[in-house]
Formats: C-alpha cells, sequence, structure tokens
C-alpha cells in the first residue's frame, strides 16, 4: 500500500453544498432528480459505513446524469482514494478542477492525493494555489504541513502546522501534527508539552495519547506510558500496527522510533 494519508482525515466529502443537482436539470424530469438525490444519499451513507467501494459506484451512477457537475467527480474521487485508488482518484479531481477552477475542494483533495503517490511537491503546488485564493484555509495550511514533512522540511512544516492552528485554534490534527514535528527537531519539552496540552482538551484523542506512550516510554517514565497506551489502544487499535503509524499516519521517523521501541516490549 503506498502513503494513504490518514487523515482521509483531511479529505473533504462535499462542497458545493453537497447537493448533487445544478444547472444541468433541463431535460431531467422530477423523477429522475429525485432518484439521484437519493443515490447521493447511499452514496454517503455508505462513506459513512465504510464501504468505499459502493460509495464510488453510487458516484458513477450519478455521473450518467450529471457529467458536469463537479461535486460528483471529487466525491467519487474521495471514494477512489479511500480504496487507495489514487490514480483513478486524481482523474476524477482533475475533472472537478476543469469544470470549477475556482473551487478550493478538488484542490485540496488531489494534494492528498498525490501525498500518497509520494509527490511532494506537486501536492505543494496545489495547496499553494489553494492558499492563493483563500489564505486563510487552515486545512491547506496543515496539508502543506505534511507535504514538506514528507520532503524532512520539518522547520518550515512547523511553521505551516502553527498557522493552521492560529487560523482555526479547535483543529486538533494541526496541533498534533505541530507538537510531533517538534519532536522530530529535538524540541522535545516543548512537543511535550504541547501534546499533554491537546490531551488534556480532547481526552479521547487516540493519536496524542499514543504520542504520549512513546515520548513517556523512552524518557522512563513507565507508569505514563503505560497509562496513555491502555487510552490510546483502547480508542484506536491502529496505533499497534507500527507500519500503519509509519506509512499512512506519517509519523515523524524519530516519533515512530519512539513508539516502536515501546510496543517491542508489549
Amino acid at each position: 500500500m503506498r502513503k494513504l494519508i490518514a487523515i482521509v482525515i483531511c479529505l473533504l466529502l462535499v462542497f458545493a453544498g453537497g447537493r448533487v443537482a445544478n444547472a444541468q436539470t433541463g431535460n431531467l424530469t422530477p423523477e429522475i432528480l429525485q432518484q439521484q438525490e437519493e443515490l447521493a444519499n447511499m452514496a454517503f451513507d455508505a462513506t459513512n459505513r465504510g464501504d468505499f467501494a459502493t460509495a464510488e459506484t453510487y458516484w458513477t451512477q450519478i455521473l450518467e446524469k450529471f457529467p458536469e457537475n463537479p461535486a460528483v467527480w471529487s466525491n467519487r474521487g474521495n471514494a477512489r482514494v479511500s480504496q487507495n485508488k489514487l490514480e483513478a482518484a486524481l482523474e476524477d479531481y482533475q475533472k472537478a478542477i476543469e469544470l470549477a477552477p475556482n473551487v478550493t475542494d478538488p484542490y485540496l483533495n488531489r494534494g492528498a492525493a498525490l501525498e500518497g503517490l509520494g509527490r511532494w511537491e506537486e501536492a505543494i503546488a496545489d495547496y499553494n494555489h489553494v492558499l492563493e485564493m483563500d489564505p486563510k484555509d487552515a486545512m491547506a495550511y496543515n496539508n502543506r504541513g505534511n507535504a514538506e514533512a514528507g520532503l524532512g522540511k520539518w522547520d518550515i512544516a512547523i511553521a505551516d502546522y502553527k498557522k493552521s492552528n492560529e487560523i482555526a485554534p479547535n483543529f486538533a490534527f494541526a496541533r498534533a501534527n505541530y507538537a510531533l514535528a517538534l519532536y522530530q527537531t529535538g524540541e522535545t519539552t516543548q512537543a511535550l508539552r504541547e501534546m499533554k496540552n491537546i490531551v488534556r482538551k480532547y481526552p479521547k484523542f487516540a493519536d496524542m495519547r499514543a504520542a504520549l506512550t512513546a515520548a513517556y516510554w523512552v524518557t522512563g517514565e513507565q507508569g505514563e506510558a503505560e497509562s496513555n497506551w491502555v487510552a490510546a489502544y483502547g480508542l484506536d487499535r491502529r496505533y499497534k500496527d507500527i507500519n500503519w503509524v509509519k506509512n499512512t499516519r506519517r509519523w515523524p521517523p524519530t516519533m515512530v522510533m519512539a513508539l516502536e521501541k515501546f510496543l517491542k516490549l508489549q
């Protein structure tokens, strides 16, 4: 599996109000419009269940009637990304961009897919374009930080994570990424302080519980490490899979090694 961005956390499901109807409705009957709306609802339901293959099928059916609707192309791209069909998703996002060049969502989504393929510079270009259109897009700053981290440009990534958090103080993953990047650059004291503050505000945030586990373990605070691990594992068992942490969640190398030391003794 190539690098699929977890933070699926970062892909936007809809834009343009989330509806499938557009100006292309002149020759369509109310029955057909209702049918397409029902298909869209079923696609979202399938997505919520994690059944992305079914969601993709529904979006494809909608495109047969609404081939000029950029939101549908973008949503099918999201369904494809969630199945790791990254190249196919790029084609969908490209079509959405052609149809709606001034809408930010397809660029954000395409950037995430490009990250999944390790095409960091191209992803950064998409995020830069989003920020040209909307300089206060917190997601674009966070995602650009992710791509910069992929290039090992940690100091630049830290600046973008910090900017994202300034724009959207409740964007928990931007704060988490900031803390992890600080740890990678050796700012362990500040990183630990950030992690604890995040957990204080979001006690069920598995990512930071797992990060605290790793950070405490390497400093010999075994009790704190074990306590946070019980919480992390209870919330999200994927953190026991070091490959998932490294390649999907994409923690920084130093943080990955710290967690791996803990897991080896479990």
